[in-house]
């Protein structure tokens, strides 16, 4: 079966993510192992939470909006640096819980799904750091890997070098994050899914149903 466009209701539920989304981007902090230009949040929830009930490319739609939304109501401290590593780490999480969950949609494939994108996503970060976020941010504020090693050594001793600041900085620091994420998502998605599903026009037989 063809499946159906998204209907006012479920632009207006994506749209509302993505809100949320935004508004997490703000409440944040370090953690105190983590170099102190990563901060911990929770704004991928919305978007994996999307991903989930609407299927991967919602999840990739709020993820966007989100940071169209800082964009507007913020700006850019960064030059728009951290607004692209922001969009590529959110999408390395949520699209691969999303594909995984949209063909095993039982308790099983959630777990599965986010146990993968976790995993997933904080081993690709280390590449994306050092290929991609260390030299945009190098750039922008003069800096090297060397100043940005021994920013991260003031708050843990255990850093010492490009290779100690990606397995005792930046691994731990998006286990810790995703798997937060993981967590809440979970416990939001079993409690609001199938509530919700009525509510945005989507009959009992859609394929959004959620785990018991």
């Amino acid at each position: 079966m063809k499946k159906r466009p998204y209907n006012v209701r479920t632009l207006t539920l994506i749209a509302l993510l993505a809100a949320l989304s935004a508004v997490l981007m703000t409440i944040n902090f370090p953690l105190p192992f983590a170099p102190p230009f990563l901060k911990f949040d929770i704004a991928e929830f919305p978007s994996l939470f999307a991903g989930f009930f609407l299927g991967p490319a919602a999840g990739v739609i709020v993820i966007m909006l989100k940071n169209i939304l800082k964009l507007l109501l913020q700006g850019t401290e960064t030059a728009y640096v951290g607004e692209i590593m922001n969009a590529l780490g959110s999408i390395l999480f949520t699209l691969p819980a999303s594909f995984i969950y949209k063909y095993r949609k039982n308790i099983k494939g959630a777990q599965i799904a986010l146990i993968t994108a976790t995993l997933f996503s904080s081993l690709t970060w280390i590449p994306l750091n050092l290929f991609i976020g260390f030299p945009m941010y190098g750039t922008l504020y003069g800096l090297t890997t060397g100043d940005i090693v021994a920013m991260a050594t003031k708050v843990n001793p255990l850093i010492t070098s490009t290779f100690t600041i990606m397995l005792f900085g930046i691994l731990p620091f998006n286990l810790v994050k995703l798997t937060a994420t993981s967590l809440v998502t979970w416990w939001m998605y079993k409690r609001t899914g199938n509530h919700l599903r009525p509510l945005i026009g989507l009959s009992e037989k859609s394929n959004t149903s959620t785990p018991s």
